[in-house]
């Protein structure tokens, strides 16, 4: 019971950080003028207009601080989990944070170019991927859900990966573009992830899924992400006082690829973590189409929920049927690794 004690501990934990730095933080991001620049083309946001952007710190701390103090009491040394979640994870939101920072304070929308985000990332994810395919507990086979087999991808497993983390993370990213839309799917998800790894961690017959030592580890870090988002939503419900920027997008990112990739069981993102991939999805569709078609669009706007906005739904409606749907598929994801 002392793996579900510490969870709940982390996510009660990084909670409570997220809750009390928030109006210090905003305030502060106030001060220094870190406001949203809003997109000219895009739905009627401009009331948003001058919002405090990276409010996503909020969430870091949390995760940091909670995924620390309840991390479990065994340590695996340079293999140990916790390492490469927070070195995913805050990575990236390194990324995102540059990011922000020349769209708040040089105040160029574009904030860093294509060829330096992505430098970035690609740097992150095979660094990453190197790191799962050596590490005994992880290696090159991944789990099929539903089947119970493995798929050994062999020196493929290196470069798949690479291109899985750079795809989730700009996920992320993407989802990101509605009051409380990302925080909510991610307090959902994480919190599946963290149910995934209690069934690894005291089911038997579930511990050839993953490492059990690795999925406690995996298990303490997925509430302390639930818990800060959860924290997080005080200030980004709708309306929002603040914004997560890029800096919490591609921290959420890096943190959901990483808890599949080191739990083995990386195809369960297709359900956990739907949303954000179809609104890469939706954008590629567009993008594509709009170019074959000379000018034909497939939705009002991309990413997605743009078009859900665009056919008159509101804010908290999009996100009430995002979460819906998140809690469905994630439910799915859960029995489809029980035994």
């Amino acid at each position: 019971m002392a793996g579900m004690y510490r969870m709940m501990g982390a996510l009660l934990l990084s909670m409570a950080i997220a809750l009390v730095t928030g109006p210090k933080l905003i305030a502060y991001l106030k001060k220094l003028h870190f406001g949203q620049t809003i997109y000219e083309l895009g739905p009627a946001h401009q009331k948003k207009q001058g919002t405090p952007v990276m409010g996503g710190l909020m969430m870091a701390a949390g995760i940091l601080i909670s995924s620390l103090v309840f991390h479990p009491a065994k340590w695996g040394g340079a293999w140990d989990f916790i390492f490469p979640l927070l070195g995913v994870s805050f990575l990236s939101m390194g990324v995102g944070f540059a990011d922000d920072w020349i769209k708040a304070v040089k105040k160029r929308h574009d904030g860093l170019s294509p060829k330096q985000k992505i430098a970035g990332q690609v740097l992150i994810a095979v660094l990453f991927s190197v790191y799962c395919y050596f590490n005994p507990a992880v290696g090159s086979r991944i789990r099929i859900p539903f089947f119970g087999a493995e798929w050994d991808l062999g020196v493929f497993y290196i470069p798949v990966m690479t291109l899985l983390v750079i795809f989730i993370v700009n996920s992320s990213n993407l989802q990101d573009g509605l009051d409380g839309l990302l925080g909510t799917v991610t307090a959902v998800s994480s919190s599946a992830w963290g149910m995934i790894c209690l069934l690894i961690l005291f089911v038997p017959t579930m511990a050839e899924i993953a490492d059990p030592a690795g999925a406690h580890v995996c298990g303490v870090f997925a509430m302390s992400v639930a818990g800060a988002c959860i924290g997080f939503l005080r200030y980004n419900r709708y309306p929002a006082k603040t914004f997560m920027g890029d800096t919490g997008s591609m921290l959420l990112g890096g943190a959901a690829v990483a808890m599949a990739m080191l739990t083995r069981l990386p195809i369960l993102l297709a359900l956990v973590f739907f949303t954000p991939i179809m609104s890469s999805v939706s954008v590629i569709l567009q993008r594509y189409y709009f170019k074959l078609t000379h000018g034909k669009r497939i939705f009002l706007m991309s990413p997605i929920h743009h078009h859900f906005e665009k056919k008159g739904y509101s804010e908290t409606q999009i996100v009430s049927m995002y979460a819906g749907i998140t809690l469905v598929l994630s439910l799915i994801a859960v029995l489809s690794i029980v035994k």
